[in-house]
């Protein structure tokens, strides 16, 4: 799952860590791919450290659930085969433009049918202080943390995930994504031809998304 369909099950929480925890994963894999860290082990005697530690294995929880939900097998599958045609002559793997696609339009599902706002996102990570991060990854074992924070800091002032309310953007959106690991994912051509597939397939989710959210709602285990 993408930040927001993470944030969605502690949205309701006041614990900025736990939530930042639940993004860590995914933002150190995005500051650098090189980055392999283990912290699911890790206890620390600082109580907000061990917040962001709880908030990492709930993204490994959640992550395993939803990879293994019918929901999921079903709906990244048909993009892949939707999607194959829209990509010809790109370097890009369908099964990775299937999976990656239905992932940003939940999280545009969650944002346009007001599940979730992305100031309530913001405003917790603004509130995490910069010395306990620091803390918790040097504790996991990173030793370059300025790495991290150089991508983290421009993560937080671009604002970048509004524009996942903007059904048009997904297109745009996914080759950002494909552009860490391919130079030239898409033409302009190919991103007109995705967009397409990836507006009509959005609607017809518009009424069933939540049941893979309720799903893993219902097995998580805090």
């Amino acid at each position: 799952m993408n930040f927001l369909s993470h944030f969605y099950f502690d949205r309701k929480s006041d614990n900025c860590y736990l939530i930042l925890g639940t993004m860590l994963p995914d933002l150190l894999k995005n500051a650098d791919k090189t980055i392999v860290l283990h912290p699911e082990k890790l206890h620390h005697t600082d109580s907000a450290v061990n917040s962001i530690i709880k908030g990492w294995n709930k993204h490994l929880e959640v992550d395993r659930y939803f990879h293994s939900a019918d929901f999921f097998l079903q709906h990244s599958h048909e993009l892949k085969k939707l999607l194959r045609p829209a990509i010809e002559s790109s370097p890009v793997k369908p099964f990775f433009l299937g999976h990656i696609a239905l992932e940003l339009i939940l999280d545009n599902l969650l944002l346009t049918t007001q599940k979730i706002t992305v100031d309530d996102f913001y405003d917790h990570l603004g509130g995490c202080k910069t010395p306990v991060i620091n803390e918790f990854l040097v504790a996991a074992g990173l030793k370059d943390t300025a790495i991290f924070f150089k991508f983290y800091d421009g993560f937080k002032k671009s604002r970048y995930l509004y524009t996942y309310a903007e059904t048009q953007q997904i297109a745009y959106a996914l080759k950002r994504i494909c552009m860490r690991v391919w130079k030239d994912p898409f033409t302009p051509q190919h991103e007109e031809a995705i967009n397409k597939v990836l507006v009509k397939y959005r609607e017809s989710l518009l009424n069933n998304f939540m049941s893979v959210f309720d799903e893993i709602e219902g097995k998580l285990t805090n």
